[in-house]
């Protein structure tokens, strides 16, 4: 009868502007699917020319190679009897449109437009591309000389149409339609679409997969039929981590599931599935029915191919699953350690320098690149060659086999516990202590010399020599002091990134790792040009409350006991004198509020987009059992005082793993002013005349 359909889809960690590279990937991924039995294979958006190109996709170049890899991919043996599904920018009538581009026996069968663009948050697909606006429309698109002669056609549809197989009828979606109140998979569902594919460039986040997972899901449970997402993965070249995820459903149950997090370059999820079950499912939804009947038909390209075999009952069909979802803390553990693992085998690096304050948020970070080494360790063992060529090449060793993590972590990590005179035995010790645990090549060493050349000098020009305010000096003094400390740190940082390897007699460099989160970085709590400022940051934008679940999580998998002693202390810059050898410094003290209260901060102020006036108005009610009035206006005054007072600080934040949608990355993601007026006198005018109210 022709009722077992066999297709596939994949998750590929496709890099920006890398052609050769993602041609690579493509074709394995084809290969893979074909030795499998598939008839149709899925690929993730733009994965021709690398979603993350940005501005890049305004250039000719960008254009031209992409089709001069769409040419390979349509003469080569590899990509026959199999319909490809690719994606790629393509410029229609001068204006350029995120497409994908479906092809089969050296024909295009159609190029489909995006209809829904990506435009909040992270994504700027509007600033590139232009929405196809013209519902169940299709154009003649003029092909070019080069994929002409391949193909021997030199026009072929474009626009919002779907494909007529002998069998079965399939529809496309990209990314965001998914996500689209009136996502196209409705009205091509009840037009007898039977097989919906949706190609994307989603990015992790925390505690966001299941939302992908439902959205899909309810895709088919509503309207009955098969659902094939294929995502990207891997770092790209900036703050994004792809998460994959790559996954079929029918019917409204998942019946494959890809990996969120891995090393390997390329996934492949391959699913047979029988479309008399899509059939039988539809027939006693009713009102699906009613629609149908009603429902505006698509045009329908019609291909002489069929995605089952003629004699397909013995064939096995695939059964539903359970998702298996990751906890946050999992999430923190392989998210960023497999970004950073993409960063320094792109960059060509030979590894990472963190300065290791004995604090948990250095600590976290230290623990992720940990976490790094195992994901190395475990794929080597699993087989990944791309891997191991990798680790052999950043560790400058052809015979080299990673098979214990803290012997990898000795190669490629170094740390650094950067002491003063106000630093304390037990942060030296805590640092100490983990660094042995996982492993890290850690150098102690002692910046009060530096400091009192720096502050020297300020002395020798001014005749006036500044004081710590616990022997008398003032705030300005004080703040002065601190902040020669924390930017002698960073500069000594780099240095030792750049010639620790040297002095080893070991070639290359290292990337330096801040390691700010993302309350601190919202609140301003950190020096500009301290080592919050380095090469990339994979804690940017992670809460402190997730950061001490995490510590907690590598106690228990990773038995670092040494993170018990960092987790009871209390978060300190250690930049102030001690008192009878004693911390007196802490930072919810200096920050005038707690990490709870700022994360709650971020959340109204990103999130829920709320300025003074409605943060004051929604926290009265959050904290009324704690907060009086007066109080709750007293310290949404103060937040929004220290944000706007330390905003430019993030106009120079270190690129960070984007992880939590209250980032308040200046770069592209969270987009503010930098100097404020301060006072707010307007805005808390209105929350002093509620107060008086109350």
């Amino acid at each position: 009868m022709g009722r077992a359909v066999t297709v596939a889809t994949c998750a590929l960690n496709q890099w920006a502007l890398d052609f050769e590279g993602n041609l690579e990937r493509i074709f394995r991924s084809i290969d893979i699917a074909k030795s499998k039995g598939a008839r149709y294979r899925l690929g993730p958006e733009l994965e021709i020319c690398g979603y993350g190109c940005s501005d890049h996709y305004y250039e000719s170049d960008t254009l031209l190679h992409s089709f001069q890899v769409l040419e390979k991919l349509l003469e080569s043996p590899a990509t026959q009897d199999i319909i490809c599904d690719v994606g790629m920018p393509v410029l229609h009538r001068n204006v350029r449109y995120n497409c994908r581009v479906i092809f089969l026996n050296k024909k295009i069968l159609l190029i489909r437009p995006k209809i829904s663009l990506a435009n909040a948050g992270n994504y700027r697909e509007l600033r590139w591309f232009t929405p196809w606006s013209k519902a169940r429309h299709v154009e003649e698109y003029f092909l070019p000389r080069i994929i002409q002669e391949v193909t021997g056609q030199e026009t072929v549809p474009f626009g919002d149409a779907v494909l007529a197989t002998k069998d079965t009828c399939l529809g496309a979606e990209i990314c965001e339609e998914l996500w689209a109140p009136n996502s196209p998979h409705i009205e091509m569902g009840l037009d007898g679409v039977e097989i919906f594919t949706n190609s994307s460039g989603s990015h992790h986040v925390l505690r966001k997969a299941h939302a992908r997972v439902d959205l899909v899901n309810s895709a088919t449970a509503k309207n009955g039929g098969i659902y094939i997402l294929a995502n990207q993965k891997g770092c790209d070249g900036d703050r994004l981590y792809y998460d994959g995820c790559a996954m079929i459903s029918m019917n409204g149950e998942t019946v494959a599931q890809g990996l969120q997090f891995s090393l390997d370059d390329v996934e492949v999820l391959v699913a047979t599935l029988d479309l008399e079950d899509v059939r039988s499912y539809r027939a006693e939804i009713s009102s699906r029915n009613l629609a149908a009947s009603k429902v505006n038909p698509y045009p329908r390209v019609k291909v002489n191919f069929a995605l089952s075999c003629p004699d397909d009952v013995a064939v096995p069909t695939c059964m539903p699953i359970q998702w298996r979802h990751h906890s946050p803390e999992e999430e923190i553990s392989l998210g960023p350690a497999c970004w950073l693992w993409d960063y320094l085998r792109r960059s060509k690096q030979a590894g990472f320098l963190l300065p290791l304050s004995g604090g948990i948020d250095s600590s976290a970070t230290a623990c992720i690149v940990y976490s790094m080494c195992h994901q190395v360790c475990l794929a080597v063992k699993n087989g990944n060659a791309d891997v191991l060529a990798d680790a052999r090449r950043i560790v400058n060793d052809e015979t080299y086999i990673p098979e214990d993590p803290r012997e990898f972590c000795k190669r490629v990590f170094t740390t650094c516990y950067m002491a003063s005179e106000n630093s304390s035995q037990d942060t030296c010790n805590r640092a100490k202590m983990l660094a042995e645990q996982i492993g890290s090549y850690h150098i102690n060493l002692n910046i009060d010399a530096a400091v009192k050349a720096v502050v020297g000098i300020f002395s020798v020009v001014t005749s006036r020599t500044p004081q710590f305010s616990v022997y008398g000096g003032n705030s300005r003094e004080n703040l002065a002091l601190q902040n020669v400390q924390a930017r002698i740190r960073m500069v000594l940082a780099y240095l030792f990134a750049q010639l620790t390897l040297w002095a080893r007699g070991m070639p290359g460099g290292l990337l330096v790792l801040g390691s700010a989160n993302v309350d601190e970085s919202l609140r301003g709590y950190l020096t500009k040009y301290d080592c919050s400022s380095a090469d990339i940051n994979p804690i940017g934008s992670i809460s402190k409350t997730d950061l001490k679940n995490f510590i907690h999580y590598c106690i228990e998998n990773f038995q670092l006991t040494a993170l018990r002693s960092i987790m009871s202390a209390l978060p300190t810059a250690e930049l102030e004198p001690l008192v009878d050898g004693q911390v007196a410094q802490t930072d919810e003290a200096d920050m005038g509020m707690t990490y709870a209260e700022l994360s709650i901060y971020g959340k109204l102020r990103k999130i829920a987009k709320a300025g003074p006036y409605s943060m004051f108005c929604k926290l009265i009610n959050m904290w009324k059992e704690i907060c009086t009035p007066r109080e709750v206006a007293s310290k949404v005054k103060y937040f929004f005082r220290m944000y706007s007072v330390n905003r430019h600080k993030m106009t120079t934040l270190t690129p960070s793993y984007h992880a939590e949608n209250y980032s308040p990355d200046d770069n592209r993601f969270d987009l503010r002013p930098f100097l404020y007026n301060t006072s707010w006198s307007w805005q808390f005018r209105c929350i002093d005349k509620q107060v008086n109210a109350l």
